[in-house]
């Protein structure tokens, strides 16, 4: 699996429309490119946030499949109408393998 997370701090520019317009495109994103497992855009909740209340968290199927979403026409179309908007962000990867099976407890009870 491949984690793929961007809290952002936005301009005062950022309003409804703003809001409703990226959650149009994360549903154009879950729509038109493959691997992707997880992919949401939404407030972030942490009270340590340090002003980045804004994310988005994708999950996907391999590495792969996130370098094939960072250039797809609707991600960049999505970083191109956000980028005005945006004071700060930062972004964290993190490829996690695959955990081995977990094999069922032998014995009683």
């Amino acid at each position: 699996m491949f984690y793929h997370v961007v809290m952002m701090r936005y301009t005062d520019r950022a309003n409804v429309e703003f809001h409703r317009r990226i959650e149009a495109f994360a549903e154009r994103v879950r729509a038109e490119c493959a691997g992707i497992v997880h992919y949401d855009y939404g407030a972030n909740v942490a009270g340590r946030g340090k002003g980045y209340d804004w994310v988005i968290a994708g999950v996907f199927d391999s590495s792969a499949a996130h370098d094939a979403y960072q250039v797809s026409p609707p991600h960049q179309e999505m970083k191109a109408y956000m980028m005005p908007f945006i004071a700060d962000l930062v972004v964290c990867d993190m490829d996690v393998p695959q955990p081995a099976p977990v094999a069922p407890a032998r014995g009683g009870r």
